[in-house]
């Protein structure tokens, strides 16, 4: 896909998704703006700011999630990254950011259907290029007896207890992590 078509398949995602909050709504507006206004937003050399896929793994009974620990953030996020070209839809670029990230196989991971949640961040003064994402995140479920591997893109990868987080997590990953244990 190009980064064209994915810009498309952005803007039918973000069309029809029924946004669950007042805030969520201004986001996906101001998403639908920022896609409209630039022609290169889904890719990582377009604007300063432009979008990213990420995804959440949980177990199945959503009692544990599978962070990692961000080298260039310090801190344990869920796994995401820049939308490539390669990628067959927006969605499929979050699982792939996934199964990169946690080193999990697409045979023990899960998708859930649909966008799970929108955010929009800065980026710390360590990137030179980019200065904020417009995140897309998902949900995937991992099967019993998943065993995550650590990648070349972490320093870390660990299942965390939803009881039992790391301190330093901000509060929309928190909100997405009580969000997986409602679906």
């Amino acid at each position: 896909m190009t980064h064209a078509e994915l810009a498309d398949d952005l803007r039918g995602l973000l069309t029809t998704w029924p946004a669950p909050t007042a805030g969520q709504e201004a986001l996906r507006v101001e998403y639908l703006a920022h896609l409209d206004a630039h022609e290169a937003a889904t890719a990582k050399t377009g604007p300063p700011t432009h979008f990213t896929a990420s995804c959440l793994v949980v177990d199945a009974g959503a009692e544990h999630v599978l962070l990692t620990l961000h080298p260039k953030v310090g801190r344990w996020l869920q796994f995401g990254g820049h939308l490539e070209k390669d990628d067959s839809s927006v969605a499929a670029g979050a699982l792939r950011e996934a199964l990169e990230e946690s080193g999990l196989t697409a045979a023990t991971l899960q998708l859930r259907p649909g966008l799970a949640q929108l955010d929009r961040h800065a980026l710390g003064s360590g990137f030179t290029r980019c200065t904020e994402h417009l995140d897309l995140r998902w949900i995937a479920t991992a099967a019993d007896g998943a065993e995550p591997v650590v990648s070349d893109e972490s320093d870390d990868v660990a299942w965390w207890p939803v009881d039992a987080l790391p301190e330093d997590m901000d509060d929309s990953l928190r909100s997405l992590v009580e969000l997986a244990g409602r679906v």
